[in-house]
């Protein structure tokens, strides 16, 4: 369905005829100059119209990657093909997501025999992960006399994914890893812990007497220690807490966003370590799960399995969670929690089944640190209220401590990192549990 839409050009003409009107206030024949121009100008736009190119005269697509990345700028391309010999000039209007920020969807363009293809881009910006749908495209076909557009759209609506943006998900997981490499960290490796001989290195000041390879020292007359690379092949399985706790907001993003990043960067890596890794959602109900396995390209399903993943105001079940898992887990894992540690009843919930997990299981505990909470726990008061406000957040810190120490006396690994240092942090600990051998 097409409808007319008078162009500037039509405006201007009309906006002339109102000189002759207002003359006809002295005499009458300007007003029938007046009604002459007006009438002849719907007239002209009426014949525009009727010749204006239409939607059938040219294709038009919209071309972008299957899935986008949030947090950073996505191209759009809008392909048109002219499909008869005439030029055709118009404008180009898309409809991107109300939910994303995007740049240039409004666009002219021009096409005539010279030039049959043309292709228009502008930019999209997601804010955040999950599903998000372009609608019609629109366009308005200018006539020849430029008076008056046929307005018409194009049936090109499509749903796309967005996921965490993987670029940068490849970029910082491989400069942890190399981190981990580095040769301060090696000197710190003790031999007795389990891990797999990788190779032989110049001695260097601070190595473990108990590395050197007295066999290699002796054969090329100078002290050669052993370099042991951590066991591989081992089952990570991470535990995303999408219940009300994750809910909020923390540094300028939701706190279930901070979870889904920090899961997807400890999963890359370890893939990229040789382990098995699982993921689970949940909340009250189990939302998602993957059962733990090895390879690159199972990366993109872990990603698959929690780009839609929302935090919901309801309680988490921990206990059903790690039931569900665990009937499925066959060796020794280390069990990473995604969740925050601030309601004590819940906290002791998920403390009791945590213990539980040992010794056949090392469990990992990482909890966001709400820095507001924390803040106002070490201000000085100056209303009563603040008093109030900082007792409540003392009691709360109060009662992570307990809950804490329950935890490391229980053998229970527990970390507790400002919400944008997650994703580097739990990475940082996975590779800790790895060279030292403690899975």
């Amino acid at each position: 369905m097409s409808r007319p839409v008078p162009t500037g050009r039509a405006v201007a003409v009309l906006a002339a005829a109102l000189f002759p009107a207002a003359l006809a206030i002295a005499n009458s024949r300007f007003a029938l100059i007046a009604a002459g121009v007006d009438l002849g100008v719907v007239i002209l736009c009426a014949v525009d119209f009727l010749l204006a190119p239409r939607v059938k005269d040219l294709r038009a697509e919209r071309k972008l990657a299957r899935i986008l990345s949030s947090g950073r700028s996505n191209p759009v391309v809008i392909r048109l093909e002219l499909l008869r010999r005439a030029a055709v000039r118009g404008q180009l209007r898309d409809s991107p997501p109300p939910e994303v920020t995007s740049a240039g969807h409004r666009m002219n363009f021009q096409l005539d025999a010279a030039t049959p293809e043309a292709e228009l881009t502008y930019r999209v910006f997601p804010p955040t992960r999950g599903d998000i749908r372009f609608g019609d495209l629109h366009m308005r076909l200018n006539g020849p006399l430029g008076l008056c557009a046929r307005q018409q759209s194009i049936a090109t609506a499509e749903t796309v994914k967005v996921y965490p943006d993987l670029t940068s998900l490849a970029r910082d997981a491989l400069a942890l890893a190399r981190a981990s490499d580095e040769p301060s960290t090696r000197t710190q490796r003790r031999p007795a812990e389990g891990r797999e001989f990788e190779s032989l290195r110049d001695y260097r000041s601070g190595d473990d007497f108990r590395t050197i390879d007295w066999k290699a020292t002796a054969r090329r007359a100078k002290p050669m220690v052993r370099v042991y690379q951590p066991d591989r092949n081992q089952w990570v399985m991470i535990f995303l807490d999408a219940g009300r706790h994750m809910a909020g907001r923390s540094a300028g993003r939701r706190k279930i966003d901070h979870a889904v990043d920090a899961a997807l960067r400890l999963a890359k890596v370890s893939l990229d370590k040789g382990d098995q890794v699982g993921v689970l959602s949940f909340a009250t109900d189990i939302r998602s799960f993957l059962a733990p396995r090895r390879g690159r390209e199972h990366l993109r399903a872990v990603t698959e399995c929690l780009y839609r993943t929302e935090a919901a105001f309801e309680e988490s079940d921990y206990g059903r969670a790690l039931d569900f898992a665990m009937r499925r887990i066959q060796k020794r894992t280390l069990v990473v929690f995604l969740t925050d540690l601030l309601d004590p009843d819940s906290s002791a919930v998920l403390v009791s089944h945590a213990v539980s997990l040992r010794p056949r299981h090392l469990p990992l505990i990482v909890s966001m640190l709400d820095e507001d909470l924390r803040s106002a726990a070490t201000a000085e008061p100056r209303t009563v209220q603040e008093a109030y406000v900082r007792d409540v957040a003392n009691r709360i810190e109060a009662e992570y401590r307990l809950t804490a120490t329950r935890l490391r006396n229980a053998g229970v690994l527990l970390l507790r990192v400002p919400a944008q240092a997650l994703s580097a942090e739990t990475v940082n600990e996975y590779l800790r549990v790895k060279a030292r051998g403690l899975l």
